[in-house]
């Protein structure tokens, strides 16, 4: 009698499920080497300051030792003990949250996938989660680095092209006028310029972020017909000028361009600093070096007085005193100049925000932003890789003398009566000189930045008057996510239920209320051109009318010509016929 050889159902079962589980394993396995890769990167970008930091705390350490007093060391030392204990229990809180959101993230599909195999057998359910898993880890791995190196071509300005106008030079910095990248706009030739001073540190792309996608802070100015400016700094380690340069050069320079812009558009400037630059923009103002030259003002995300950082100045409160000096973020260039390590500056920011910005929370914080696209099929946003590509490799150095005025300002308050605790050629700089002068200002800042906080970029405001813009978000959210002009917060629109102006709409306004103030002056200029032309046309005329009377008049008086008198020929002729008549 035949035997049925086929297979049972449950062998089939088992099949799938043992595959599946194999399976499972080798993507656990795959997904383990990604993940360990991916995490060595984080480590590697938070551990490599920390290794040009401990250089530079041992230079500075070996010569301190010998001249301060072993007491004051001890205590030095503990506190430095104690200030890196709160700092490591702080990176390990907030390492251990975000690897708790992770979790409550993917605990769903985890739940799912565990339920099917215990419930029904089926592992299918388990392999779909590690091939997932394995597949957001490939990405953390190889694709996000490769991505966000891909993106080098379309981020920032790129001047190398030739695709702006340079405009002028000195030592220290370039003049580029922005030109639009909307082949539909022209810029206005005789509009109002505007100068934008980019940050120091932050370097100038993050204004030129995907400019080929419309979302540049520059742009957003050049694309409605702005004459626009930036200020572009030359390469530190190769120009010693820069290394060398102090506040007092800066303002010069900032002075030159503004010359240089007034003689190309014949308007005074609107002066725009952000970040850092806003700071050097307001001291420059206030120095009286550009009196004459610019007549408005706008500073975006500006720490106007460090003080007011409740995240920064708690951090260097926590700080023994000792340490908290410029002397351990000195680099010492090969020529001996010396300037402030950027990157080691980038990095105590990351302390401040120890609790976000750790190996382990930077390592999930990216993660979760992949793992809640549903698809396995992880895309990459150009935001992404272009915010990446700029906080991987736009950090720069800074000259000393602008390092310690930013680091003066971050731990000495404005005065009660406005006055700065930087000088500029030995001039006390008030902010009430703003209000004698007659210049506007426009004070934009972020709702959630943790890097320039709302009271540091508000802190002018106990002083003197000033319009505001608050922007959602964070600290480059103005340059980056509301520099697209269809996006919530546009620069050029009005937004909020405050209804804010955006840098851009307040510098249109601005024009637009100079023109109209000019309309008349110019409207009485044509008039007395036209009333002078009218004048010249009637004196020609009367002048014409008056030669051709004093002609007729001459024509009138002049003989005629049978009325002529006799000439000496005909008169002799005469006179020899008469005589010969009387001899006959």
């Amino acid at each position: 009698m035949p035997t049925d050889r086929s297979p049972s159902p449950g062998s089939d079962v088992f099949k799938k499920s043992f595959t599946a589980y194999t399976n499972g394993l080798y993507y656990l396995f795959s997904a383990s080497q990604n993940g360990f890769a991916a995490f060595s990167r984080y480590a590697n970008e938070f551990m490599i300051p920390y290794m040009l930091a401990t250089n530079y705390f041992r230079d500075v350490e070996l010569r301190k030792v010998g001249a301060t007093g072993i007491q004051d060391t001890v205590m030095d030392y503990t506190g430095l003990g104690r200030f890196s204990a709160d700092l490591t229990n702080r990176a390990l809180v907030g390492a251990v949250n975000a690897f708790g959101e992770y979790v409550r993230l993917e605990s769903g599909k985890t739940s799912d996938a565990l339920a099917d195999l215990l419930l029904s057998g089926n592992a299918e359910s388990l392999e779909k989660l590690f091939t997932r898993k394995t597949n957001l880890l490939d990405l953390l791995a190889h694709r996000y680095p490769e991505a966000i190196q891909a993106i080098e071509p379309e981020y920032g300005f790129h001047f190398e092209r030739d695709t702006n106008v340079k405009v002028a030079e000195t030592d220290r910095f370039i003049l580029y006028q922005v030109l639009p990248t909307d082949p539909k706009c022209e810029v206005r030739k005789q509009g109002k310029p505007v100068l934008i001073l980019p940050p120091y540190v932050l370097g100038a792309n993050i204004l030129g972020f995907l400019p080929g996608d419309d979302r540049s802070y520059a742009h957003s100015f050049a694309n409605q017909g702005i004459p626009t400016y930036i200020r572009i700094l030359k390469d530190i380690q190769t120009s010693e000028a820069l290394q060398v340069m102090t506040g007092e050069d800066d303002a010069r320079d900032t002075r030159l361009f503004c010359e240089a812009i007034r003689k190309r558009n014949t308007k005074p400037v609107t002066l725009n600093g952000y970040c850092q630059g806003g700071y050097s923009a307001l001291c420059n103002l206030l120095s009286g070096e550009l009196d004459g030259l610019v007549d408005a003002f706008i500073t975006c995300v500006a720490p106007m007085d460090g003080t007011h950082s409740e995240g920064l100045t708690g951090f260097l409160a926590d700080l023994p005193r000792r340490f908290n000096d410029l002397e351990y973020g000195t680099k010492t260039l090969s020529n001996g100049n010396t300037v402030a390590d950027g990157k080691l500056m980038g990095w105590v920011y990351k302390l401040k925000s120890i609790e976000d910005e750790s190996p382990i929370a930077a390592f999930y914080r990216d993660l979760m932003m992949f793992a809640r696209q549903e698809n396995s099929d992880f895309k990459i946003s150009k935001t992404a890789a272009a915010l990446n590509y700029w906080l991987n490799n736009e950090r720069n150095d800074l000259p000393m003398e602008i390092t310690r005025m930013s680091f003066t300002s971050y731990n000495t308050p404005i005065g009660d009566d406005g006055t700065l605790p930087v000088t500029l050629f030995d001039r006390k700089l008030n902010l009430h000189r703003l209000a004698e002068k007659k210049i506007p200002w426009l004070i934009c800042y972020g709702l959630h930045d943790n890097l320039v906080e709302p009271p540091t970029a508000l802190a002018p405001l106990d002083h003197i008057q000033a319009e505001v813009s608050a922007f959602p978000k964070g600290h480059v959210a103005i340059a980056t996510s509301w520099s697209d002009p269809n996006s919530a917060c546009a620069l050029h629109t009005r937004f909020g239920d405050e209804n804010y102006r955006g840098p851009v709409r307040y510098h249109l306004d601005l024009e637009d209320a100079m023109a109209r103030e000019e309309a008349p002056k110019q409207a009485k200029k044509k008039a007395a051109k036209t009333s002078k032309k009218s004048t010249t046309k009637a004196a020609k005329k009367s002048l014409t009318d008056a030669a051709k009377e004093s002609l007729i008049a001459s024509a009138k008086k002049r003989p005629t010509k049978a009325a002529k008198k006799p000439t000496t020929k005909t008169v002799t002729k005469s006179t020899k016929k008469a005589a010969k008549a009387a001899d006959s």
